[in-house]
């Protein structure tokens, strides 16, 4: 029988990974990947993605497209979406066993919320019951480096993305660079506080992918594979 693993720091038995970075960092493309690379060895992997409850998602997007999300608004609409998400989808297969590959935390909440200015304090009380994750990848890139990738991409940046809703600028361009990198300046202050994995987002795929598993391989010393579970061994 194999033994039990280490007890992580938010008490369940999986494994909570957590990816964080700006739009364009090339965080959800390492998640997928991460998540693959751990299925082919077995272990039982469940994926979630930011705004992904179904609870809040029709709200947001007519508060969008109507212009009437304050500050304040979209904090309090994007938690309970994150409530919903870690109850329904989050801590149930981090209660069973599996590894919890997260795009997005609550982190992304700090982040943007207190780009926004939301106090970030009251941020982080809304996000109380949220555990701390067994690693945050944080995806670490300059803004202009993500600015080129949409625009190669022919994405349209969207009125939210760029922070149209503060005035910074009348120009989608400019009010993005400036956007953006108010939460490039948040999530480098997180990234000490809360002790974040920093990612050198600048680089190749590959490169980037096995630093990754790098540091994920010493989270699954004596973790178990479905395999494993199966069998009782």
């Amino acid at each position: 029988m194999i033994p039990e693993p280490p007890s992580p720091a938010h008490g369940y038995p999986g494994r909570l990974l957590v990816f964080e970075g700006l739009d364009g960092s090339g965080k959800s493309t390492q998640a997928r990947l991460l998540g693959k690379w751990l299925q082919s060895r077995d272990y039982r992997v469940f994926f979630t993605e930011w705004n992904s409850s179904d609870l809040t998602s029709e709200v947001i997007r007519r508060g969008k497209k109507k212009g009437l999300l304050t500050p304040t608004t979209f904090s309090l609409l994007h938690a309970t979406d994150f409530a919903d998400r870690f109850e329904r989808h989050i801590l149930p297969p981090l209660r069973a066993g599996y590894v919890v590959i997260c795009d997005r935390y609550a982190y992304t909440a700090f982040v943007r919320d207190a780009a926004r200015g939301c106090d970030p304090k009251w941020v982080r009380n809304i996000y109380s019951f949220a555990p701390k994750p067994d690693r945050v990848f944080y995806f670490q890139v300059p803004v202009q480096v993500t600015l080129e990738r949409k625009l190669a991409s022919r994405l349209k940046i969207s009125y939210y993305e760029a922070g149209m809703d503060l005035g910074l600028s009348d120009d989608v361009v400019e009010s993005y660079q400036k956007f953006q990198g108010r939460l490039r300046k948040q999530y480098d202050l997180l990234a000490g506080v809360d002790g974040f994995t920093i990612i050198d987002a600048n680089r190749q795929i590959e490169p980037v992918q096995n630093q990754i598993r790098r540091e994920v391989r010493p989270l699954l010393e004596r973790f178990p594979t479905a395999e494993s579970l199966t069998h009782g061994e």
